[in-house]
This record gives structure tokens, C-alpha cells and sequence, in this order.
């Protein structure tokens, strides 16, 4: 008998979203809880060590850690996603902790207190994208026709910039030609966007507007033009 499933997520977290769309990907079963991290329940605090999501509870056992539980499924559930080649194996589960280095510098750009740290996360999250793009063949996915753990990885990179590309130009893609086409690829997959909730973007904007820094202050006129809803 198959032990039951449940993602335990949190509505914004980019690691809960790479989760989603393996799970999605994979076509496995399962149910989803939500939970606020600002006021952890009890119950979760005793599963995840870490107080952070995402958490997979497979029958009694609880995983943490999105890497980990990545791993799981691909070991325990139908359609890998990862290249059977050790080689290629290993190449994309360096990018997925690239993808995770973006994800860092994206933290940094929304929390960045003043225009000047604003204008040098922008520039340090181009480069990476730069050097991205360098990496990217033919696409329409990471590895050509074939959908990986690398593309569910860098979805809730991209889903960002649904947003901050309502705010300003920063100037993010700037000369790029593969990488947006990655990204818009991404943002019509089905488990991609099926990985949050249809309130997403008002989340995203009402917690960028908390964060009180550089991109909050943006996004008032941004907002009065029209072309932000917060």
C-alpha cells in the first residue's frame, strides 16, 4: 500500500514551489497544507527542525530540506526528472544549487534598504543570468526537449519577475535571448503554475510592501500609474 503524501508549504516559498511541480511532474498523489510562518503551529515546529518549509510527510516520516526531499522523489516515484548520466546527473544538481544562489540574490534585491543597493543586486542577479545564458541550448527546457529537476528549480526564480517587471526595468535580462525564453517557457507549464495559488501575486506585492526597503518605495508609484495592484 502506498503511504500517504502531504506537502507541507508555505504560500510564497520558492523551495515549496520546486516540490509542487516535481510532484506535479511525477504525477504523484498528494495532499498540501499551508501553514504561516509568522505564527508556526506546534504540530509543525515538531516536524521541520529548521522551522522552515517546505516539509513532505510520507506516512509518519517527515523530510525537510528541498534538496533532500528532491532526491526522495526521484528515488522512490514514477517519471525521473533527473538525466540518468552520472555525469549530466551531477552537472544539474549543480545548478540546481545555482538556482538556489539566485534565489539569495533575489532575497537581497527585495530587502535592499537604498537605490544604490538596489541598482548593485540587479546588476549582480544580470550576471548570473548572463552567465546562464552562456550554459542554455536550444531549449525549450533546461536540457533541450526534456523537462528536469533544473526547470522546477529555476520556475519560482523566474516568478519573481512577474512582479518586479510591473514595478521597474531594472535592467535584469538586459541582452539576453535564451534565458527569457526559458523563463516564458516555464511560466506556461502547467505544474509551474499550478505550484501556487491564484492569489500569488497580491501575496508577493503585500509582502514586498512589508519589507519597507528600496523596491517598496517603487512600487508606490507604481502602483498609482496602474500598473501595480498591492
Amino acid at each position: 500500500m502506498t503511504e500517504p503524501i502531504t506537502l507541507v508549504s508555505h504560500a510564497l516559498c520558492p523551495y515549496v514551489q520546486r516540490i509542487a511541480i516535481a510532484l506535479s511532474e511525477k504525477g504523484v498523489a498528494h495532499d498540501r497544507v499551508t501553514v504561516d510562518l509568522a505564527d508556526k503551529p506546534h504540530w509543525f515546529l515538531a516536524i521541520s527542525p529548521l522551522g522552515r518549509t517546505p516539509v513532505l510527510k510520507v506516512g509518519d516520516a517527515a523530510l525537510f530540506e528541498s534538496a533532500a526531499i528532491l532526491d526522495y522523489l526521484e528515488e522512490t516515484q514514477p517519471n525521473p526528472l533527473h538525466p540518468a548520466d552520472p555525469v549530466e546527473r551531477a552537472r544539474h544538481r549543480a545548478w540546481i544549487g545555482f538556482g538556489g544562489e539566485c534565489l539569495n540574490d533575489i532575497a537581497g534585491f527585495y530587502s535592499a534598504p537604498d537605490e544604490a543597493t538596489l541598482e548593485a543586486k540587479a546588476a549582480a542577479l544580470h550576471a548570473r543570468f548572463r552567465l546562464l545564458e552562456g550554459y542554455l541550448g536550444d531549449g525549450p527546457w533546461f536540457a533541450g526537449a526534456r523537462f528536469s529537476l533544473v526547470d522546477a528549480v529555476f520556475a519560482p526564480v523566474f516568478r519573481y519577475f512577474g512582479i518586479f517587471d510591473r514595478i521597474g526595468d531594472f535592467g535584469v535580462f538586459d541582452g539576453l535571448a535564451k534565458v527569457p525564453q526559458w523563463r516564458a517557457a516555464l511560466a506556461g507549464r502547467p505544474s509551474v503554475q499550478g505550484a501556487v495559488a491564484a492569489d500569488y501575486d497580491a501575496r508577493l506585492a503585500a509582502f514586498l510592501v512589508a519589507r519597507r526597503g528600496a523596491l517598496a518605495r517603487r512600487m508606490r508609484p507604481a502602483a498609482a500609474s496602474g500598473r501595480l495592484s498591492a
